[in-house]
């Protein structure tokens, strides 16, 4: 395991002081999409900044063994009461990583984040491209990104271009040796923490590795 770099650890751990804990406890629904259409047989899976579980959670209960990553503490502890009250059979493993620096050990049939995103001014492109390279032959890499913003956003009036779903494939470097299973614009109806609900976009990007 690997020691958080402290701005990093330090902010993101005041974020999730301030979160409710029951947020984001339920699966992304581009991701579960996802999966059901790539009809992936469950193997090991990575995840980027797994927050309070809902992914990591999901993935083990279809029989994924996880390997759960985020710098703070707080969102891993949260993961792994997550996964104890749902008992998916011991398959949600949880590391403390700053990404930027660190990544576990090993090649996983899956690697995916969603929503890694950060106002830190972080290399996110580097980051994956990393953290791509983790999947092995056969494997797959999922991305699930914020392409809108919602009104509740604290990019709401940022007037940010979002990048398309294939400007990302691109800047992260998924395309020689990659082969696309869903590269989309995805909308979905979305529910803010004071309940507000409005219709955001999601940029999907997954891609299958042919070769090395």
């Amino acid at each position: 395991m690997s020691a958080p770099a402290g701005t990093s650890a330090e902010f993101w751990e005041e974020q999730y002081a301030d979160r409710d804990p029951d947020r984001g406890t339920r699966p992304n629904a581009a991701l579960v999409d996802t999966l059901y259409g790539l009809r992936q047989r469950p193997g090991s899976a990575l995840e980027l900044g797994c927050g309070h579980g809902g992914d990591a959670v999901w993935l083990a209960e279809q029989g994924w063994q996880v390997t759960a990553t985020d710098v703070s503490a707080t969102a891993l502890a949260r993961t792994a009461a997550l996964a104890e009250s749902r008992r998916p059979l011991g398959r949600v493993r949880t590391e403390q990583h700053d990404l930027t620096a660190s990544l576990p050990a090993g090649e996983f049939d899956l690697v995916y984040a969603c929503f890694f995103h950060s106002t830190l001014g972080i290399d996110r492109d580097a980051v994956l491209a990393r953290a791509a390279e983790r999947v092995r032959v056969g494997g797959v890499f999922v991305a699930v990104d914020h392409a809108s913003s919602a009104p509740w956003s604290w990019t709401a009036d940022a007037g940010i271009e979002f990048p398309s779903p294939q400007q990302t494939r691109r800047s992260i470097g998924l395309v020689e040796g990659w082969s696309p299973v869903r590269v989309a614009a995805v909308r979905r109806l979305a529910t803010g923490p004071g309940g507000q609900r409005a219709e955001v976009t999601d940029n999907v990007v997954a891609v299958r590795r042919t070769r090395r």
